[in-house]
């Protein structure tokens, strides 16, 4: 039985995790959900890998030249450690540079009306997906090589 399964993406902020998901064909990526960044997050993380057959996840992780990031990255490491001990899943971390800017000038494009653009977690999810996007392009490339 062939189970088709997807690519989670996760852009971790301190107080909100924004997620994306990849098509069953690993083609396409789509802003997903948005979390507060609390105690919750493993539990509602297991409902959607359960429920969505997640076979790997990538992580956007911040510029290492950047010395500003260092606490959000023993963070992002942390929750590495703990996805690949409670899925038993690789977890890929996936350079994260420019993706906010990226995911405000998508927003700005695809919201017209501002009242549209006031959900926070927008940026959180467009930014996982933006993360993504860019994985599944790089295995793309490869595999038609």
């Amino acid at each position: 039985v062939f189970l088709e399964t997807r690519i989670l993406s996760i852009d971790y902020g301190k107080k909100r995790i924004g997620l994306a998901l990849s098509d069953p064909l690993r083609t396409f990526a789509y802003p997903f959900k948005t979390f507060s960044n609390n105690s919750s997050f493993l539990t509602n993380l297991d409902e959607i890998v359960r429920k969505h057959g997640i076979s790997k996840v990538i992580i956007g992780f911040p510029d290492v030249n950047n010395t500003s990031n260092a606490n959000i990255r023993s963070q992002i490491l942390l929750l590495k450690n703990k996805i690949e001990r409670k899925f038993s899943i690789e977890v890929i971390l996936w350079d994260e540079t420019f993706t906010s800017v990226m995911a405000n000038e998508r927003i700005l494009e695809s919201v017209p009306k501002k009242s549209g653009r006031k959900d926070k977690g927008l940026v959180d999810r467009h930014a996982a997906s933006i993360v993504l996007q860019e994985y599944l392009d790089s295995i793309l490339k490869d595999r038609s090589v």
